[in-house]
């Protein structure tokens, strides 16, 4: 983080998403998990053309009244909460002209060096605390993909598939790939 940018930061609070509206422009990647603020490195090159590749997919599948869409875009939890997931889906209706302002119906994180943690346990329990019925990783490294589902207010496991083996899902809609296309 900048100097810049700490200058705009109070001291002694919970940040909220008007804090976060104050920082400046300067390419890094600012989250808010429950008022802690997260800065991160932009990604790699290789986890952009494997986020790159599942949206091209998600948006072939997806039916005509969601809108998939790449990061960076605020996923408005709650005051204290702005998440920037890899890919969202949710509702065309649902987004603002700035943001979507409600769970999403998928998040997916594309899992890298500097963000593994925060990806597999701060924003996968914030997202299931909030309501997001789908939540996929991909692990650039395996490559694999793991899908939880939304279940009585709580994550289970659906899926998890490694290398050329076959991903499939029905919801939130059909779709069907093998993690190792998405490296490619």
């Amino acid at each position: 983080m900048t100097t810049e940018a700490r200058s705009f930061l109070p001291h002694g609070r919970e940040l909220t998403r008007a804090d976060l509206d104050r920082l400046p422009d300067d390419g890094h990647r600012y989250e808010l998990i429950d008022g802690v603020l997260v800065v991160t490195p932009a990604p790699r090159i290789s986890h952009q053309a494997i986020a790159g590749n599942l949206y091209l997919l998600l948006r072939v599948a997806a039916p005509a009244g969601l809108a998939v869409l790449f990061a960076p875009v605020d996923v408005v939890l709650a005051e204290n909460t702005v998440l920037q997931p890899d890919l969202v889906v949710a509702p065309k209706d649902a987004f603002t002209e700035r943001e979507l302002p409600v769970a999403p119906l998928l998040a997916v994180e594309v899992l890298s060096p500097s963000t593994r943690g925060i990806d597999l346990l701060l924003k996968k329990e914030r997202l299931e605390r909030a309501g997001c019925q789908h939540y996929w990783v991909v692990d650039p490294e395996l490559p694999s993909i793991t899908a939880w589902r939304l279940t009585d207010g709580t994550y289970q496991q659906v899926a998890q598939v490694v290398g050329a083996e076959s991903f499939e899902v029905d919801a939130p809609f059909a779709v069907r790939f093998a993690p190792a296309s998405l490296v490619g």
